[in-house]
């Protein structure tokens, strides 16, 4: 249901002054084609018998003659005495002795509402439909009730609805013919619901107010046939007090009520109710119509002193809202300048119940908070509420100015733009200054240009490509292809490298605070760098850091670099599969761009730069060439001074950069490359360096990333040994770090969970306390106001001087008549979560402090509840003598570690062949086979036929197995394990399990050196091996390479047959006395 204002109704009443239409938005809703179809009732003027206490007009006046004749006498009397009561509300009597005072709110101002037409003095007959103009009574118990959606009516506030239902149509009609044009409006509590008429006296609020029936329209529509036809009629009520129903007299049908417009705000023009005419209620008509009637009781603002501090506070504050809102919304500015003039009172402080509904009357509030307003009868109660709707408005308006401010921004800046550019063309066209930048970009690549060291070669292809660029359109695809060209050659620093710094201390210095251990890779790079020294450049060089995955390859590329000061840049090879990622793409193609290297010299700024290339024995190789190649190249220090990638077509010399390639294999990298590098081993690390690196390095790194860099949090050494020894074997430290890691952060969510959100809590939205502070700051301040003074208001009207109390204090301590609780100002604060459910923020969150009281300690014992249970159980599967056929291992795995592998064989009825379980490689089947042959040959020697021509293994198989069928093995160094299990199997005698062994063999029986001894010595130790038979080609490995503290208590055989071998495994056996004599 839509608002009508009075401006529209005068339109309609008043066609002439059509131009006062401008000044509320309110008329627009009335249009030019609505009017047309309606039809104004007109209202005679009331004759003095009118005025006598009754409310049936009766027909004949007391002294029998015709109503109609006095009322148009009196008019025309009216009509010459007092001119300007036209200009009044329609509930004003007239200045007849015999009427009511005028109302002391009235107004002589032309813009407020006009009174319905009245009959000419010639007439003899009165318009059907015309009512006679009366006081309002006071007393009024039973009325009409009419049900109001929406929003509810304020008294004093002009509201025009449509009626649909043809009662209730007929029933209004009825009241205005009999002079009693008053009825009760009351909201509907469900939003969605329009009706004409009340079924359930629980359908509404039960406060309303009591309204009388200004004008009403016929409003029509067309029909089938083109003829009008009537279609409802708009009534203009104007509520005059609250009203509270207290019984439902009798209940109408179902109907539906329309809006007339869209606007839901009433109008401003307050006049005040008459003296009311005291008399017995008769509404026995109403009961002839289908509508709804009920018994109400006026409901009387409770007494109150104006110049309560509380009061004055919340008028001011509601004035200076107004004032904020007016400079914000030109409608709010009209009807505060209407209200402001049609208040008698020379002050607004004077009257805050009307000040309070204004403010409810004027805004676009929630419709439960406008009913709270209606429904208190305590005044300052009321203002606070009404403040409350208004700051709501406030903060809309400014919401709606700062979009429009924004959006009329932008586009004022693009116009401007747009305007000063076509101005500057323009200038430029009529000087013959007309460029389109391509001059500013030929300086600026000639001024890079200055500031290299270009060689003679690149300065001619600089120059050339320079002057085809100034030939070219800017819009031609070629122009596009010659300027990246030139960014890329002006982006190669010719001649321009950073000093080198050879220093030996500086550079052990450097080494030792990044890295624990490695003494023979840091010996090599010191003496790498005291040849730089010496020559004064490192140029030739090209260093390979082999060695399994953790164990610092990429971290001491980084570490050499600091050392000689240069810059660092890394790119990984792995899996490259195209030539042009080195070489660079030909120009001609579409987002060309140059190799890796020449990438990382614009990078860096430099040509003297540390590049590590990283994976080098993962590249791959594809239909786009092999990557692997193109390397050569550019690693090789015969041809990389004169490097020519196909993007730039110049030779660029890359002599100066120092390469160093990281790799996890030599195996898979070409032997034309690997030739071309020098080689440093990075074997590992063993457990005693690992546990220094983890209490030196990585430990404080964990503490510090979990946050507990101040807390009392300890990982004892003691954990740390069984986290290496039971969670982390591997040679490299990366998988310790992740333990590690991962130990506090399960420690930082015990304290947490512990200490619980008391201890450390979590901060308030900043945002949201701001826009809440902001929403119910009131303004103290104003230089200007929207409320223009009344001539006969004083200063105090539009003083901003008043003290403003605490909204949220007063209205915990104010009484409210509302069932519904009163609502606090931060209530009405927008959440930032419901507007933006991501809101962002560039405030960067503290870390909390830690209380002193919490420590924390691993233990051992403790560990398994933060790292789960141990990966690796035992380090042996057999602690006592096994059965003849088993022997013990050494092997190197793919991680990095070493492991004591058993081998276990066996023999069974078959036709003689040899079956390899175990996720065996091709290797160790080669070295199975060999060590079969080997003991077949050798049969009677030892033992194991009683002649040297008996048949061995012709109707039996061979099983050999390696458990763990889950882990592939590979490698040669198995044979003398596998060769001792078939000598143990064959002469069924047992081997001690405390002696372990490693080695090649070969056909004949020879023993020959096997890789990764510091790894499967390292575990030997750990399975409490006693006793390791190795070939004595690795003994200088061993003795050099391998820590004394890994090899306490271990005794270390050196063998170079495989005699040698069985001599050692099977020592105090009965079977020796007979190798004695054949074995030799």
């Amino acid at each position: 249901m839509s608002w009508l204002g009075w401006q529209g109704l005068r339109l309609a009443a008043v066609p002439s002054v059509r131009h006062t239409c401008r000044r509320s938005a309110f008329s627009i809703e009335l249009s030019h084609r609505t009017l047309a179809t309606s039809t104004p009732l007109a209202f005679a003027r009331p004759s003095k018998s009118l005025f006598y206490p009754r409310w049936i007009n009766p027909k004949n006046g007391p002294d029998g003659k015709p109503i109609v004749e006095e009322v148009e006498e009196e008019s025309a009397t009216l009509e010459e005495d007092k001119p300007s009561d036209a200009t009044k509300p329609p509930s004003e009597s007239s200045s007849d002795s015999q009427a009511p005072a005028a109302p002391p709110d009235s107004s002589d101002s032309s813009d407020a509402p006009p009174s319905p037409p009245s009959s000419s003095s010639g007439s003899k007959s009165t318009p059907a439909g015309s009512i006679a103009k009366q006081s309002v009574p006071e007393v009024y118990p039973q009325v009409l009730a009419l049900p109001i959606a929406r929003r509810p009516l304020f008294p004093g506030f002009y509201k025009a609805v449509v009626i649909r239902n043809p009662q209730v149509v007929a029933a209004i009609k009825d009241m205005m013919k009999r002079g009693q044009p008053y009825l009760g409006a009351f909201l509907l509590k469900d939003e969605n619901t329009d009706s004409d008429v009340i079924t359930d006296i629980n359908s509404v609020h039960p406060v309303g107010v009591f309204a009388q029936i200004t004008s009403v329209f016929t409003a029509s529509s067309s029909g089938k046939d083109g003829e009008d036809k009537e279609d409802g009629l708009t009534a203009v009520l104007y509520p005059h007090r609250r009203i509270k129903i207290t019984e439902l007299i009798k209940a109408g049908g179902k109907a539906k009520v329309e809006s007339n417009t869209e606007d839901d705000r009433q109008t401003v023009e307050p006049p005040a109710p008459q003296q009311a005419v005291e008399g017995p209620v008769q509404t026995a008509f109403l009961h002839s119509h289908d509508v709804s009637v009920v018994h109400v009781e006026n409901l009387v603002t409770k007494p109150y002193n104006k110049d309560d501090q509380y009061i004055r506070a919340f008028m001011s504050e509601i004035v200076s809202v107004f004032k904020d809102i007016a400079q914000l919304n030109p409608l709010f500015r009209d009807q505060i300048t209407n209200f402001s003039i049609n208040q008698v009172a020379s002050n607004v402080f004077d009257e805050p119940d009307k000040l309070a509904d204004f403010a409810a009357a004027v805004s676009s509030g929630e419709v439960g908070e406008l009913q709270d307003v209606l429904e208190s009868l305590v005044v300052d109660d009321r203002l606070r509420k009404a403040l409350l709707v208004l700051k709501k408005e406030l903060i809309n308006a400014q919401l709606q100015s700062k979009l429009s401010r924004d959006v009329d921004s932008k586009i004022a800046k693009r116009q401007r733009e747009y305007y000063l550019m076509e101005q500057l063309k323009g200038i430029k066209k009529e000087l013959g200054m007309e460029s389109d930048g391509k001059d500013k970009l030929i300086e600026k690549f000639k001024e890079r240009a200055r500031e290299l060291k270009m060689p003679e070669v690149v300065r001619k292809v600089f120059d050339e490509e320079l002057n085809k660029l100034a030939g070219l359109e800017p819009a031609a695809s070629e122009a596009s292809v010659t300027r990246n060209y030139l960014e890329w050659i002006t982006q190669i620093p010719w001649g321009t490298h950073t000093p080198e710094n050879f220093s030996l201390p500086n550079a052990q210095r450097i080494l030792d605070a990044d890295h624990y251990g490695l003494t023979d890779i840091k010996s090599r790079i010191l003496e790498f760098l005291a040849v730089g020294k010496l020559r004064g450049s490192v140029q030739g060089k090209i260093i390979c850091l082999v060695g399994p995955p953790g164990v610092g390859k990429t971290s001491i590329g980084k570490s050499i670099a600091g050392a000689l000061g240069r810059r660092f840049f890394r790119f990984s090879v792995g899996g490259l599969t195209d030539v042009a990622e080195i070489k660079g793409h030909r120009r001609t193609y579409v987002g060309a761009l140059p190799g890796k290297i020449i990438q990382a010299l614009k990078r860096v700024g430099t040509e003297n730069p540390l590049v590590l290339i990283d994976e080098v024995d993962k590249i791959g190789r594809g239909i786009n060439g092999d990557p692997a190649s193109a390397l050569l190249e550019m690693l090789d220090p015969e041809q990389n001074n004169s490097f020519l990638d196909h993007y730039m077509d110049l030779p660029v010399d890359l002599s100066r950069v120092l390469f160093v390639c990281t790799a996890n294999n030599l195996d898979t990298i070409p032997a034309p490359l690997l030739d071309r590098m020098e080689v440093l081993e990075v074997s590992g690390y063993v457990s005693e360096e690992k546990a220094v690196i983890a209490e030196r390095y990585l430990a404080p790194q964990a503490r510090e990333a979990s946050g507990l860099g101040s807390a009392d949090v300890i990982l004892e050494r003691e954990a740390v040994d069984v986290l290496i020894k039971y969670y982390c074997r591997e040679s490299g430290v990366r998988n310790l770090k992740k333990h590690i890691d991962k130990i506090y952060r399960k420690a930082a969510l015990k304290v947490v969970q512990e200490l619980g959100e008391e201890t450390f809590p979590e901060p308030e939205v900043a945002t949201a306390a701001s826009t809440a502070s902001q929403s119910t700051e009131a303004p103290t301040e104003s230089t200007e106001t929207s409320i223009p003074p009344s001539e006969t208001s004083s200063p105090e009207s539009v003083s901003n001087g008043e003290s403003i109390p605490d909204l949220e204090t007063s209205s915990e301590t104010s009484e409210s008549a509302s069932p519904t609780p009163p609502t606090s100002p931060a209530d009405t604060t927008p959440n930032p979560s419901e507007d933006n459910p991501k809101t962002v923020t560039t405030q960067q969150r503290k870390p909390l402090p830690i209380p002193d009281s919490v420590h924390v300690r691993i233990t051992p014992e403790t560990l398994k509840d933060y790292v789960g249970p141990p990966v690796y159980q035992k380090d042996r599967m057999y602690s006592v003598p096994p059965p003849p056929g088993v022997s013990t291992g050494l092997g190197y795995l793919g991680n990095g570690s070493g492991a004591v592998m058993p081998i276990e064989a066996m023999s069974m009825p078959g036709k003689g062949g040899l079956q390899l379980t175990g996720k065996l490689g091709e290797v160790i089947r080669e070295s199975a086979q060999i060590g079969l042959s080997w003991v077949k040959s050798h049969a009677f020697e030892l033992g194991i036929t009683t002649s040297a021509g008996d048949q061995f293994l012709n109707e039996r198989d061979v099983h050999v197995h390696m458990p763990e069928g889950s882990i592939g093995k590979e490698g040669p160094s198995a044979g003398t394990a596998i060769l001792t299990a078939f000598v143990s199997l064959f002469t069924k005698t047992k081997i001690n399990p405390d002696i372990a062994m490693t080695g090649e063999i070969s056909l004949v029986g020879q023993v020959l050196p096997v890789g990764g001894l510091k790894e499967k010595i390292l575990a030997a130790h750990r399975a409490g091996i006693k006793t390791i038979i190795a070939p004595a080609a690795n003994r200088a490995d061993i003795e050099e390479n391998v820590p004394e503290s890994v090899k306490t208590g271990i005794r270390f055989v050196y063998v170079e047959t495989v005699r040698e071998v069985l001599d050692e495994v099977f020592r105090g056996e009965p079977i020796m006395e007979r190798w004695k004599d054949t074995l030799s």
